[in-house]
């Protein structure tokens, strides 16, 4: 194995357990439903997809999602959830951002993988997971109002969950990014 490998096997354990940590430190967001959380731990997930591409993006992710699940989560559609959000989030940022490597492409990528997160999760919640959160939790409520969860909460959370992500991820771009890129570089020589 040499040096380069070593690196990014060691870089995909650290975003991970970053990830996973950073989705320990979640906030409930005011005039949402309390089960709606943001957490920044997509950001070591979007570091993973610039350094070294799109698979390790998404295993960063799914690493995260299964220390989740397995120790902390009681119930398994949190962690679907969060996990079809950072791939529908993440995904077409990667993507848009990929061709042309620009600040307007990634400003881009950032509010179509905001759009395309929304909508992804609104179909998913009206169809799936709120009801399946519902009789996993005996939760009638749920049942009953799954169409005012989705356009109160999910939609509008999502929207502003986007935007703060977003924001937070330019800021890593433009600050870490060239500092890992250095460094990454440094580890093939």
């Amino acid at each position: 194995m040499n040096q380069s490998q070593i690196y990014k096997i060691i870089m995909i354990s650290i975003l991970s357990a970053i990830s996973f940590i950073l989705m320990l430190i979640s906030v409930p967001l005011p005039f949402f439903p309390p089960f709606l959380k943001f957490d920044i731990a997509d950001i070591p997930a979007y570091i993973g997809f610039i350094l070294f591409g799109g698979g390790v993006g998404v295993l960063i992710i799914v690493i995260k999602i299964i220390i989740y699940g397995f120790l902390v989560s009681s119930e398994p559609i949190g962690p679907i959830a969060n996990l079809l959000a950072s791939l529908s989030y993440l995904i077409p940022i990667y993507i848009i951002y990929v061709k042309s490597k620009t600040s307007k492409s990634l400003i881009t990528g950032i509010v179509v993988g905001t759009l395309f997160m929304t909508f992804v999760l609104s179909i998913l919640n009206y169809f799936i997971l709120l009801p399946l959160y519902g009789m996993i939790l005996d939760q009638r409520a749920v049942f009953e109002n799954v169409k005012t969860l989705v356009t109160a909460g999910i939609i509008p959370f999502n929207i502003v969950k986007g935007i703060l992500l977003g924001v937070v991820i330019y800021i890593v771009h433009t600050k870490l990014i060239p500092i890992l890129k250095k460094q990454k570089e440094k580890s093939t020589l």
